[in-house]
């Protein structure tokens, strides 16, 4: 989740603003924030072309048909989906992070352990 995400969430809950203009809104400002992004990384060379080239098409694919989609909601329907969209991405993030903590738990248990028998 990021800060469109954040920044849809505000307009529409604090400020009142319809879900649409929000989904708008956070594309406007999306939009010269992400060029200076693809402008600092190509000159630091941190983005494989091969591989972003492929995600940057299916994204504006992505865009246009959800645009398209969420033209045809109406603002109760598209705040319920939007409200759902959330909630799959906090489960994803808990389970996540669970599981890396989980992971480096176990890790540093087996390092704490390889040192004990070191020390034997």
């Amino acid at each position: 989740m990021g800060g469109g995400t954040i920044l849809i969430l505000c307009l529409s809950m604090f400020i009142g603003i319809e879900q649409h203009i929000a989904q708008a809104t956070n594309l406007i400002f999306f939009i010269p924030t992400s060029i200076v992004a693809i402008i600092t990384n190509i000159k630091q060379k941190n983005i494989d072309f091969k591989i972003g080239i492929p995600i940057a098409i299916s994204g504006i694919i992505g865009a246009v048909i959800g645009a398209i989609i969420s033209n045809k909601l109406d603002v109760v329907r598209l705040k319920r989906y939007f409200g759902i969209f959330l909630g799959m991405i906090a489960i994803w993030e808990i389970y996540s992070m669970t599981k890396k903590y989980i992971y480096e738990k176990k890790r540093h248990n087996k390092d704490i352990n390889k040192k004990i028998k070191e020390e034997k």
